[in-house]
């Protein structure tokens, strides 16, 4: 194999790499925001029913 051929290789394994750092992040970036809008959910669901209550 060429140099030339090694750096390609090289730069297609960096690149799956990256690739697949980006897409975890993706992942664990959308976990925390359907989480935190469960959270705020739950809380406006909690007050708009003990405003419905009174």
């Amino acid at each position: 194999m060429s140099a030339p051929e090694q750096d390609k290789q090289r730069n297609r394994e960096i690149a799956a790499n990256e690739a697949e750092r980006q897409a975890v992040s993706a992942v664990r970036v959308s976990s925390w925001a359907i989480g935190l809008a469960v959270v705020i959910g739950i809380i406006a669901v909690a007050l708009v029913w003990s405003w419905l209550k009174r």
